[in-house]
């Protein structure tokens, strides 16, 4: 198993960071939330990793903190909760703000997450309630410095149109139809904007806190 990867952080996009450790470039699955709390490219990054294995695939999961990673692996173990899903979850909420989502019972935030439907929502509180004690100990806030992200993280991505083009296409990856990506996108946007600023507040958005 491996459970946390440090290396340099060699390419970023939303949903994925490729880490170079010991000469070796590993591909990494991320969630939005951790993917606003990398450094720039060139920098060492720390994340705490799932290596999942299966038939036709091998997939490395990486987080910000081992709260959110250790929440993932919960998710994971869900009835109809893969771990596209569970990313798609951890993209639109962080871990602290999925867990007051379940000790509020709140299943309306949930279901705004692309595939959560309304039986999905209502099984999440019902067999997470119990499982998020296993957290216990872990509400620490997610920051910058848990990855080592500077001030001038995301300074890199796009602006402009173009920062409008990439955000739809990561909204849309997300699980959010076209419409809907482009709508919540033109909601926010304004002039000068990144990408990574446009993704973090159209999340916000339709996903409050």
């Amino acid at each position: 198993m491996i459970g946390r990867i440090r290396g340099i952080l060699v390419e970023k996009a939303p949903g994925q960071a490729l880490v170079e450790c010991a000469g070796l470039g590993y591909e990494v699955d991320i969630p939005y939330t951790t993917f606003f709390h990398l450094p720039e490219t060139g920098e060492e990054v720390t994340l705490h990793t799932h290596f999942a294995v299966r038939e036709d695939a091998q997939s490395l999961y990486g987080f910000a903190s081992r709260l959110d990673r250790d929440l993932f692996r919960l998710l994971i173990r869900v009835n109809g909760v893969g771990p596209k899903l569970a990313v798609g979850i951890l993209s639109g909420l962080d871990a602290q703000q999925f867990i007051r989502c379940v000790e509020a019972r709140d299943s309306a935030s949930l279901v705004k997450l692309p595939g959560v439907g309304k039986k999905t929502a209502e099984r999440l509180l019902i067999e997470m309630t119990d499982r998020i004690g296993q957290l216990e100990g872990q509400f620490v806030p997610t920051s910058p410095d848990t990855t080592g992200a500077g001030p001038a993280a995301g300074q890199a991505l796009h602006q402009g149109p173009a920062a409008t083009e990439e955000a739809e296409a990561a909204l849309i990856a997300l699980g959010y139809k076209p419409q809907e990506a482009a709508r919540a996108i033109s909601k926010v946007a304004e002039e000068g904007m990144t990408s990574e600023a446009l993704i973090r507040l159209a999340l916000r958005n339709m996903i409050p806190a």
